[in-house]
């Protein structure tokens, strides 16, 4: 039987053969130099990024969910990436999860062995449904515990997306879509922490983001629904709401009173000239979107 074609990731990168006998400036400047290649493989592979954060969208936007998994580096990102959108988009817990080989010890303790183990990632998708997307995060595109979760996923009706450094992956053909920057041999032989990883928090990045921006999370590039859980957050959402709104800093901290810290309410308030009650009726008619509620207010932004 023929073996199945190596992946890029785990091919010798030739440009790298000597780095054992580099000054220390001269190997950095060659994994600076490998690492300039990682935004522009994202680049090629932004429509089906964008296909991914539809999915998302409509998944999120109907009250279904979206679940990470993934394992080693590839799933500290993960759950990294979905963490960070409660307090930067105020997403309510639960929306957007994240699921690592090995579990919570993994993040910080190595469980390599986790990632053979299909029965895991098969449980950690067995309360996902149809409407829900199920994102899949592995470098080589072939690790197990991924391929038995989208399996799963796919079986109950859930969209799946693969994310992975590996166009020919042989997971892909089971997915909805499968996002593949072709980030090539890495300088350390199949250390897919390096480029690979780095094209993985880039697409992760984007991809929530997109969607955050998309569900009206925002207003022009301002973080509106932040929570403001400690001081550097609070005079953050002060100057959030003065950028927005042009209005100086008391005008901001008492339209924050009057919302009972609602930033996003208090833009429209300060906006449109309205009461609190009128401008949280607006964004409820407008699922959250700033310029759309302006607009139901007959206020052009």
């Amino acid at each position: 039987m023929d073996e199945a074609p190596l992946a890029r990731t785990e091919q010798r990168n030739p440009r790298s053969t000597s780095i054992d006998r580099m000054s220390t400036l001269d190997l950095l400047r060659l994994i600076n130099a490998e690492d300039s290649q990682v935004p522009l493989a994202v680049a090629d592979v932004l429509p089906f990024l964008a296909d991914a954060v539809e999915l998302a969208v409509a998944a999120l936007a109907a009250g279904h969910r979206v679940v990470y998994v993934g394992a080693g580096t590839s799933g500290r990102i993960a759950v990294l990436d979905a963490a960070e959108l409660i307090p930067t988009f105020g997403l309510e817990p639960g929306r957007v999860v994240a699921h690592i080989a090995g579990g919570t010890p993994a993040l910080t303790r190595p469980s390599e062995a986790a990632e053979d183990d299909e029965g895991a990632g098969s449980a950690a998708v067995a309360d996902v449904s149809a409407g829900d997307v199920v994102v899949g995060v592995t470098a080589s595109g072939r690790t197990p515990y991924v391929k038995a979760a989208l399996t799963t996923a796919r079986a109950r009706g859930a969209h799946t997306v693969l994310i992975s450094a590996n166009p020919a992956s042989p997971i892909a053909p089971g997915v909805d879509v499968h996002v593949a920057p072709d980030t090539g041999p890495e300088v350390l032989t199949g250390s897919t922490r390096m480029k690979a990883g780095t094209a993985q928090k880039l697409v992760l990045n984007a991809f929530s983001t997109a969607t955050m921006v998309r569900l009206g999370r925002t207003y022009s590039n301002l973080m509106t629904d932040m929570l403001a859980s400690n001081t550097k957050l609070r005079d953050r959402q002060l100057r959030i709401l003065a950028e927005a709104t042009g209005a100086d800093v008391d005008e901001c901290r008492e339209a924050l009173h009057e919302t009972g810290g609602d930033a996003k309410v208090a833009v429209v308030t300060l906006i449109a000239g309205a009461t609190a009650e009128a401008a949280a009726q607006a964004l409820a008619a407008t699922d959250g979107h700033v310029h759309r509620a302006l607009r139901l207010l007959d206020v052009q932004p």
